[in-house]
């Protein structure tokens, strides 16, 4: 019988290149302790590191990412790990790919290539995936970097999370500043994403990975990547959507009409965003946000491969769709629907 357990992350990552990714505040245990809950209270069986989980104490229902976290899980009888994590290579659970355990997530290895936004997007501009103009900017070229976008411009950590440390710049005086705030506090490492302001609207795509799926109580396999509906965002802050641990996405986020989700472009950033998820080889959802540009035509600016999966599982956090819940409910998915799905699509490392 499958038992699961959540693992949040438990410690920042390791730096990369000189770059750290931040780390969310409860390293996704809230989300963690959403999907615990959703899943005993619909009858699928988890472990939980006490036996009996205040509903409001997210750490109730989660294990850290780490030896002892997932030694503790076993020990519980988990043969299911869902990956609510951020992961990177060597990633502690990489230590238990040899044995016969499913996994609920991506690859680490994966996660680790892919984080990296510039290395990201530089791939999927190969494969001709429309992509705004972009530039590193680092303490070493800091003097003599060339710009070549016109402003405005977005500058953002190169392994960032969300919208946290994404900036918009109107100018070269606040360009410098910028650089010079993010440098010396060292958050976010070293090397800084710039890429061109797109004044379109934006929409976040969440794509699902092949496989098979219920769908209005049918079983439907997809052989490739596949999208939900977009999304679109809206009451933005300095043209930036605000990060979601400050406001709620169902407060600045919504559905698209139909008309516009039938719509001619639409329909091609959908193409590209299922493109761009099949050369990443993803095993789970990743969550792309777009933006037009004056003319409408849509470019993908950041990948995701660890979208955020907040619901309203508990009474205290009814108001927690995520982006890729908003775009299940058009499907006719609630949370728990999300989440089998979800799991249909576990795998095995060994495979």
């Amino acid at each position: 019988m499958q038992t699961i357990a959540i693992l949040y992350q438990a410690k920042l990552p390791p730096i990369k290149g000189g770059i750290q990714k931040p780390m969310k505040p409860g390293g996704y245990s809230d989300s963690g302790a959403d999907i615990a809950y959703e899943l005993e209270k619909n009858g699928i069986r988890i472990v939980t590191p006490i036996s009996k989980p205040n509903i409001k104490t997210d750490l109730d229902w989660v294990f850290p990412d780490t030896k002892k976290g997932i030694q503790n899980a076993l020990d519980k009888g988990a043969n299911t790990f869902w990956l609510n994590t951020v992961l990177y290579k060597k990633h502690e659970i990489e230590n238990y790919f040899n044995r016969d355990f499913k996994f609920i997530g991506q690859l680490p290895s994966q996660v680790d290539i892919y984080d990296d936004k510039y290395f990201t997007n530089e791939l999927l501009r190969k494969n001709k995936i429309p992509i705004p103009k972009t530039k590193l900017i680092s303490t070493e070229n800091l003097t003599i970097y060339t710009l070549d976008i016109d402003f405005p411009i977005v500058a953002k950590p190169i392994r960032g999370r969300g919208s946290q440390g994404v900036s918009l710049i109107r100018n070269q005086k606040e360009l410098d500043d910028k650089l010079n705030k993010i440098f010396s506090n060292n958050e976010y490492g070293n090397t800084v994403y710039v890429e061109q302001f797109l004044n379109g609207q934006e929409i976040t795509v969440t794509v699902m990975p092949s496989g098979n799926y219920l769908i209005d109580n049918q079983e439907k396999i997809y052989k490739n990547p596949w999208c939900l509906p977009a999304v679109k965002r809206f009451n933005h802050k300095d043209g930036i959507a605000p990060y979601n641990g400050i406001v709620a996405v169902m407060k600045n986020s919504s559905v698209l009409e139909n008309k516009e989700l039938n719509s001619r472009k639409i329909i091609e950033v959908y193409r590209q965003c299922e493109k761009a998820s099949e050369l990443l080889n993803i095993k789970a959802p990743i969550r792309i946000d777009c933006r037009a540009d004056e003319n409408g035509n849509y470019f993908l600016f950041d990948l995701n491969m660890k979208p955020n999966m907040t619901g309203p599982s508990r009474p205290h956090r009814q108001n927690q769709d995520s982006l890729t819940l908003l775009a299940s409910r058009k499907i006719g998915w609630n949370y728990i629907d999300l989440l089998k799905n979800m799991i249909k699509q576990s795998w095995k490392a060994s495979c």
